[in-house]
């Protein structure tokens, strides 16, 4: 077991041609923050197994992004550094990887956390977990990349509802919607993904890398937006960064109250 992000990052590899990498920061359950994402993003370039087996640790898989580090100090600068670039870069990363990636939701998965599961291929969830999309709690535009991903995996329909209610969904109501391919029991999870971590990875590695690619590609080129059209969305999400309402809901979820909204 090698430790990555002082401790936060565990990773090793479980069977043949599987590497897992496990988020493990209970205290902030699951959070990800600069050193996380910074240690996820270079560990998986580095990788060549046939598949990633990524999870977390105790009873979240992960509660996204770190927002409670975010302080009244240049407010918007570091919410939208958190938001823009390491969670970007990870992303990408973890997109870019040429072999196929499972998802183990061995807890809740919430906002950031969620979407870092639908970047990998397959995900297998324990029942009795949550997924959910607090955007609209917070006064958060979502990137349109984001938006996109979730389009893809669950259709129009549930991505509105998972963003425009920002309510948590149980595994078996995000197995309904297309979230997550399995729902299992929670002490059969372990077992059931490295299971199938471990056939994928057992599989002709040609295959895997080219049926990927070509997914990849496919999807890439059935979505793609003129480049003034993507500006035109990359503006309007940073434009909330600078919002009162935004700003509120953060404060707002830090102090565990309903926040006020202004509209503004």
């Amino acid at each position: 077991m090698q430790e990555l992000a002082s401790g936060k990052l565990l990773l090793d590899e479980p069977a043949p041609h599987v590497a897992r990498l496990k988020i493990s920061n209970p205290e902030k359950r699951g959070a990800l923050d600069h050193e996380i994402l910074d240690a996820l993003a270079e560990t998986v370039r580095g990788l060549d197994a046939r598949c990633l087996l990524l999870t977390g640790d105790g009873k979240m898989f992960s509660a996204g992004y770190d927002i409670g580090n975010l302080s009244d100090a240049k407010f918007e600068e570091r919410a939208e550094a958190l938001v823009a670039h390491p969670f970007h870069d990870a992303l990408e990363a973890l997109e870019a990887y040429e072999y196929p990636a499972v998802a183990a939701l061995n807890g809740h998965a919430i906002g950031g956390g969620l979407e870092l599961a639908l970047t990998c291929d397959i995900r297998v969830a324990a029942r009795g977990i949550k997924v959910g999309m607090p955007p609209a709690r917070l006064g958060l535009i979502y990137s349109h990349t984001g938006l996109r991903k979730f389009i893809e995996v669950c259709g129009v329909a549930n991505t509105a509802e998972l963003f425009y209610v920002g309510r948590n969904v149980d595994a078996d109501r995000a197995a309904s919607m297309g979230l997550v391919n399995q729902v299992v029991e929670r002490d059969e999870l372990g077992s059931v993904a490295l299971e199938l971590a471990a056939e994928i990875g057992s599989n002709a590695p040609l295959s895997l890398k080219g049926n990927k690619r070509a997914m990849r590609t496919l999807r890439a080129h059935a979505l793609s937006l003129p480049e003034d059209v993507a500006r035109e969305l990359v503006e309007l999400r940073e434009s909330c960064f600078t919002s009162e309402d935004f700003r509120e809901g953060v404060q707002a979820f830090a102090e565990k109250r309903k926040p006020e909204w202004k509209g503004r």
